[in-house]
């Protein structure tokens, strides 16, 4: 007998993020979150996406012990400006047991429906920056900070209760040394030249900061065409500057401005957390920070975390830039191994991008929806 509960207290909303400790206790593969920084993403009163969003919590019990969890989420952004119609739900996990997913999913349903929406589609978070899509390829890879892992059985899950494929994402890999400088430094010089464009490269995170709000501004324009996309709005912006930008190590943002000085692409790469992350076991503290501090300096790997640039922009080499930039950084940092995060399949003009430097398809997701 499945019993499913909405989260109605901060013990129980614990009790939701730390669910996935137990389910992967075994799994060398997944990546633990940060508990403290789950739960205020979670929180109404520190994460302005409930400015735009709602959320329901759910937990599966099973004699009085949890065996599932997922999120409930309109983005109502996305139902009212852009008129798509869609019930999200995310943080979606569960035993092996097709009777905890269905009753799970049945939340999600009842919610969609109440509020006279046309389908549910997941795993998905609040926006274009949360985690996307279950993985069906490359269980045997460790996960991300920015990716969800699961096990294999759960796309079978979702194919057993009805739901279609809706989007496939790839994640890739390569080599540093792929990312042979002849390709773009005689490109570099003439794209600048051309177009008169400069680099910005940063040495403390208090250059970016003063310049993130035009870079947020410049991913909404980037993306804006993808059939998943919802804007970040202004106060979002504040949000994730705070969350992220400091966080990152400044000299892995780099900015492309033209002779108007106008930002017209950037790019942010990650140093990879997911050992840290594993030794910090969901705490900061006492040694979390450590592992993640010793990760941040002197990582060998890196995640491609966000590339925007101009529509206006697109398709005419300013990527040489920002990767002749990159080669520098990489090598005087020695490092070895270059991921990409999740890209839609349907974005030709992504994989253009990165196609000279022999990616590997290693991961693949995807998000499945089902009608109301």
């Amino acid at each position: 007998m499945i019993t499913i509960k909405a989260v109605n207290s901060q013990k129980a909303l614990k009790q939701f993020v730390t669910f996935p400790f137990s389910l992967y206790k075994d799994s060398k593969y997944w990546v633990p979150p940060i508990i403290k920084d789950e739960l205020e993403t979670f929180d109404k009163s520190k994460n302005p996406v409930f400015k735009d969003a709602e959320a329901w919590f759910f937990l599966a019990y099973r004699e009085n012990i949890i065996v599932g969890r997922v999120a409930a989420i309109i983005n109502w952004l996305e139902v009212d400006t852009q008129h798509i119609r869609k019930m999200r739900f995310g943080w979606f996990d569960f035993i092996d047991d097709t009777s905890v997913s269905e009753a799970l999913l049945h939340k999600v349903a009842e919610i969609g429906a109440e509020n006279k929406l046309d389908y549910m589609e997941g795993p998905v978070g609040f926006s274009n920056l949360d985690k996307v899509g279950v993985l069906i390829e490359g269980f045997n890879h460790i996960g991300t900070m920015i990716t969800w892992y699961n096990h294999p059985y759960y796309q079978h899950h979702y194919e057993r209760l009805g739901f279609s494929r809706e989007k496939e994402y790839m994640e890739n890999k390569f080599p540093a040394s792929n990312a042979d400088p002849a390709l773009f430094i005689k490109l570099n010089d003439l794209i600048k030249r051309r177009y008169g464009l400069r680099e910005l490269n940063f040495t403390k995170t208090r250059e970016v900061l003063p310049l993130a709000d035009e870079m947020f501004d410049l991913f909404n324009e980037t993306y804006s065409k993808l059939s998943s996309f919802v804007p970040i709005t202004n106060i979002q912006k504040a949000y994730f500057k705070k969350k992220y930008i400091s966080f990152i190590n400044p000299e892995y943002i780099k900015f492309i401005k033209d002779k108007e000085d106008k930002l017209v692409a950037f790019a942010i790469v990650m140093p990879s957390f997911s050992e840290a992350l594993q030794k910090a076991k969901g705490k900061l503290f006492p040694l979390g920070i450590y592992h993640l501090l010793k990760a941040k300096k002197k990582s060998k790997d890196v995640i491609f975390y966000l590339i925007g640039i101009h529509p206006d922009y697109q398709n005419k080499g300013v990527t040489a830039i920002i990767f002749n930039e990159y080669y520098k950084t990489f090598k005087a940092k020695g490092i070895e191994m270059c991921f990409r995060t999740p890209e839609l399949e349907e974005n030709i003009a992504i994989k253009q991008m990165w196609k000279h430097f022999n990616p590997v398809i290693y991961k693949r997701r995807r998000t499945y929806r089902k009608s109301l």
